[in-house]
């Protein structure tokens, strides 16, 4: 993978540093994608390779477009950056929270993505990574598997958009793209209250965004895939 680029948003922690760090393990260039300049160096810093700061806000049109500006040519981009709101259930979540968390998870993905074609247009393989989660799954949402209904209506339907973007990106990209959703589990992160205290290691759920951001040219495209690689319902 030797003078291939990435770019990883929200790389200064959690998954997106340890998708950075393995990415960078695997000879690439990686962008470490970061809202706070100080954060993002200190983590590029750390990954070491050939890791390089990219400041961007996935919220602010102009700091993605001044982003893309320094970025000539890319491979690989993980859209990671992803908040989860304050977790209310349907019916307690008034449309502020569904903005406030959809203009980072949906709308800011989009941005992002139209943003940085140019740059994975002169690759020629060019691959997208959308980190999504398994509650975003309708068909797991409505089984055994996430008892919890209806919790974190904000956060589970922002991903569930953003699968369907990352299908529809699939379709319009066409020939040479691959473009793929991935549920990366339940990881010790400060995405919220939860992962924070959950056991999960955050370079395994890694592993499975590398594991797409370098598939093959008989790669799939337009899926959706669990961190070990099995097959996710819509």
């Amino acid at each position: 993978m030797d003078n291939s680029a990435a770019l990883v948003t929200g790389a200064n922690k959690g998954i997106g540093k340890e998708i950075a760090r393995q990415l960078a393990a695997a000879g690439l260039t990686v962008y470490v994608g970061s809202r706070d300049a100080g954060r993002g160096k200190s983590a590029a810093d750390e990954i070491g390779g050939d890791a390089r700061l990219l400041v961007i806000d996935v919220t602010d049109d102009a700091s993605i477009a001044a982003a893309a500006s320094q970025v000539g040519s890319l491979d690989i981009l993980v859209n990671n950056a992803g908040i989860s709101g304050d977790g209310r259930p349907a019916g307690e979540a008034d449309a502020d929270a569904f903005r406030r968390v959809y203009e980072t998870n949906v709308f800011g993905v989009v941005t992002v993505i139209n943003a940085f074609l140019p740059a994975l247009r002169r690759s020629p393989k060019p691959r997208i990574v959308n980190v999504s989660s398994g509650t975003a799954s309708l068909t797991w949402s409505t089984g055994p598997q996430f008892p919890h209904q209806g919790m974190m209506a904000a956060y589970r339907s922002s991903k569930t958009a953003l699968n369907a973007v990352t299908v529809f990106y699939a379709h319009a990209l066409g020939d040479g793209f691959k473009v793929n959703a991935l549920a990366p589990g339940l990881r010790r992160t400060d995405l919220n209250p939860v992962a924070a205290a959950s056991e999960g290691d955050p370079a395994e759920g890694a592993a499975g965004a590398v594991r797409l951001a370098l598939l093959p040219d008989d790669g799939p495209t337009g899926e959706f895939f669990s961190w070990d690689g099995s097959p996710v319902p819509w």
